[in-house]
């Protein structure tokens, strides 16, 4: 097998099993999947606002999930997790899920995507923006867009941060496809300008003069000791001077 067979063959498998989940899990709020390949075998982490659903009472449902993909999908030694979803309004999945729900119950187009742009926008996201497609009021397919904040199109941030997901949708006019797009608040741009304002410096303040710090007992006396003997040593040779000079001389023969 080709390098690019190779790849497009991986990339199948996993449309086919985010399909195959997106079903299965709809009513615990499915809002995507990671699989990663491990020296182990394959670690595969589900996403959803209901974790208990997808787990299962006693962990039944998440054993006949690991089953499924064993047999079904070609997955060697499946290690599932489930990880729950924070802000639900911050998952493209969820929203898409959303409006495509709305679109089944009869809801118009447009109140389905102001609705949700509303949502995600009133959740602290920096954009997003709702594409639904299709047969919307005439015969002939067109698109219309719902966009707000601010959405990059291309570099780093629109590669690595921004969110997307795309859902399709039987309704009587034909199939509506449904694009969203999510920029969270916590992403970081290249060109984001932080400027650092500089604080005053402080007032120079005179430094307080420090007293000594005492000195314990023992050296205190030991240098009273020297101090007195000193003194005593200065007096006693002061007397052997004076008493010399008292002294008369001999008279010389």
């Amino acid at each position: 097998m080709s390098v690019v067979k190779h790849f497009v063959t991986e990339a199948v498998k996993k449309t086919e099993i985010d399909e195959f989940m997106r079903n299965e899990f709809e009513r615990a709020g499915y809002g995507g999947v990671d699989i990663a390949k491990t020296p182990l075998g394959t670690h595969v982490v589900v996403y959803a606002m209901r974790p208990g659903l997808i787990i299962g009472r006693g962990g039944e449902t998440i054993r006949e999930l690991a089953t499924t993909l064993e047999q079904n999908f070609q997955l060697p030694n499946p290690q599932i997790s489930v990880a729950e979803i924070e802000i639900p309004e911050h998952n493209a999945y969820v929203i898409a899920s959303r409006v495509t729900s709305a679109l089944k119950r009869g809801v118009h187009f447009r109140r389905a995507g102001f609705w949700a742009l509303q949502q995600v926008m009133e959740s602290g996201a920096l954009g997003v923006e709702i594409i639904i497609s299709g047969k919307l009021r005439t015969e002939r397919a067109r698109y219309e867009k719902f966009k707000d904040g601010y959405i990059p199109k291309s570099g780093e941030p629109a590669l690595r941060q921004l969110h997307k997901a795309e859902l399709h949708v039987q309704l009587k006019p034909g199939m509506f496809g449904i694009k969203v797009r999510i920029m969270p608040p916590d992403a970081q741009f290249p060109d984001q300008v932080q400027i650092i304002e500089e604080t005053p410096p402080e007032a120079t303040e005179t430094p307080e003069k420090t007293e000594p710090a005492a000195k314990p007992e023992a050296i205190e006396a030991e240098e009273k000791g020297e101090t007195a003997e000193t003194v005593e040593t200065s007096e006693t040779t002061e007397t052997a001077t004076e008493t010399v000079k008292e002294e008369p001389k001999e008279p010389q023969k």
